[in-house]
């Protein structure tokens, strides 16, 4: 392979570009480049050839046309160990390019402006730059092609330090290249699918739902296994948000499991505006409370079921303090998520060496939800609707009291984040038995009294779907709850309401379904 003797540079984004062209400059390379590129590089002291001067044309059409001609695309491609493409360029007086670096034009950024016209999207479509990445990129042997600004100290230092690039670093930047102009095809594809043209005009589609699904993600993680050891898994993601994006303090590695674990309790405590607390087990909450101050929420979702607490993940929604780490290292936990630890209590938490800590940067909800089954995705936007007292409606005699009312909101929110057929027992800020993934949804009012270690006298019941028939209320006011929401709309639901009645119940129908599979 021979050595680096000419660059062409053009670039959007200019970070780290002095830099960069100082050290090529010093190696002896000589820069090509073009408009506002070569104008910052000879404000920056360097000295640049303009790629009009190889092509013998000036960059015309606004800037549309600057490195689209044979000279340029030839100097790329040529094959250094062909001799036949090397009498073609010495005929017509090519010169060779060894190395490209380009970005391309904003269209990602330009594309979440809001209010942003076609016509600026369209001026946006990068055409040379592609063209110049792909063209090095094929021809990676002889042309390295740089696309990102991370790699430009690696790249200076393994031409200082042995004078060329090896076959690993070209094999890997032309790598990185294809999949820069992948991504950037995908972006305006997707974009520009979400507009259409009606009676003349652009006007934007309002379904959340792509025409077509583009799943394209790095592998960010290697797994020890997936939800079993014979499985294997990894975590693919280009977000730094969410689970995904969490930074791992100390602890074990993360497994499928605790990932899955670690996203449920994330979910759920961003439910809550005050200080909330959720311990998650497969997937379900086994204890969830939001008080006044974290290590009390903590301390109450951890009494509703201390027993299946015991190996649960937590997540938190709050910075964790030292109170409350006092309280986290009272039993054996996999793993916490919380949006930052203090100092002390890190302290604490690290005593347990092999406790997982996750600081999560971000809460923002994806967009859509996405679940592979055989042959195919199910793909559904998130379920963020929230209980508006207001439209509640009220179908029993009695009317929940202002107590009621408080635990009924807290249940609803709590219930959303349980496997169907669900309930969930509650009184205000703080769960008391859980029913999760029964088939039946009486036995998932039996399972939650069951499980349930606190007094259920005087609780509330949540229900994530209509009760079918009035046993489900029956059997729920037979452990002690007086109230019940539920989304109502099954045939029976005179029934079930007059169960309510006649039992002294309070009942509130939502109009709103929380299933989860």
């Amino acid at each position: 392979m021979p050595k680096i003797q000419r660059a062409l540079i053009s670039l959007t984004d200019k970070t780290g570009l002095a830099d960069f062209a100082t050290g090529l400059a010093q190696l002896g390379i000589e820069i090509l480049s073009t408009g506002g590129t070569a104008r910052s590089l000879r404000d920056a002291g360097l000295a640049v050839r303009d790629v009009s001067e190889v092509t013998g044309f000036p960059e015309m059409l606004g800037g549309r046309v600057k490195t689209l001609h044979p000279r340029i695309a030839a100097g790329i491609l040529a094959v250094r160990s062909n001799a036949e493409h090397l009498r073609a360029l010495e005929e017509h007086g090519i010169p060779v390019i060894d190395m490209v670096v380009v970005n391309l034009y904003a269209f990602e950024q330009a594309a979440e402006r809001a209010g942003v016209s076609v016509d600026e999207l369209v001026e946006q479509i990068d055409i040379g730059g592609p063209t110049l990445i792909r063209a090095a990129a094929k021809n990676y042997r002889d042309v390295a092609v740089i696309v990102a600004p991370e790699d430009y100290g690696p790249v200076l230092e393994e031409l200082r330090s042995t004078g060329d690039l090896s076959l690993a670093t070209r094999w890997r930047l032309a790598q990185k290249a294809f999949r820069r102009t992948a991504n950037y095809d995908r972006a305006i594809s997707a974009r520009l699918e979400r507009i259409s043209v009606q009676d003349g005009s652009f006007v934007e589609l309002s379904s959340p739902l792509p025409e077509v699904l583009d799943l394209r993600a790095p592998r960010a993680l290697d797994l020890r296994y997936g939800e079993n050891p014979h499985q294997r898994a990894a975590l693919y993601s280009d977000r730094r948000a969410g689970i995904a994006g969490a930074w791992q303090l100390q602890g074990k590695e993360l497994s499928y499991n605790n990932l899955a674990d670690l996203d449920a309790a994330w979910q759920l405590v961003h439910e809550f505006d005050r200080p909330a607390a959720a311990i998650i087990k497969h997937t379900n909450p086994c204890g969830c409370a939001e008080s006044g101050t974290l290590a009390e929420s903590y301390r109450q979702a951890f009494a509703c079921d201390p027993v299946s607490a015991f190996g649960g993940v937590v997540g938190l929604n709050r910075p964790v303090d030292e109170e409350t780490a006092a309280e986290l290292v009272k039993t054996f936990l996999e793993a916490i998520a919380a949006p930052d630890y203090a100092p002390g209590a890190l302290a604490i938490l690290c005593a347990k060496k092999n406790l997982r800590l996750l600081r999560v940067a971000s809460s923002v909800p994806d967009a859509l939800l996405i679940k592979s089954i055989s042959g195919g995705f199910l793909v559904q936007t998130p379920d963020t609707a929230r209980l508006d007292r207001s439209q509640a409606q009220v179908r029993t005699e009695r009317a929940p009291t202002e107590e009621e009312w408080a635990a009924l909101e807290f249940a609803w929110k709590v219930v959303k984040h349980v496997k169907s057929n669900a309930v969930v027992f509650a009184r205000a800020g703080q769960t008391v038995g859980i029913g999760a993934g029964q088939m039946s949804r009486v036995d998932a009012v039996k399972v939650a009294a069951m499980k349930a270690v606190l007094p259920l006298a005087g609780t509330v019941l949540a229900s994530d779907a209509f009760f079918p028939f009035p046993d489900g209320v029956e059997e729920a006011a037979r452990h002690g709850a007086t109230a019940v929401i539920q989304p109502g709309g099954s045939v029976k639901d005179e029934e079930v309401i007059a169960a309510a009645n006649r039992l002294g119940l309070a009942m509130v129908f939502t109009g709103v379904r929380h299933f989860r599979h």
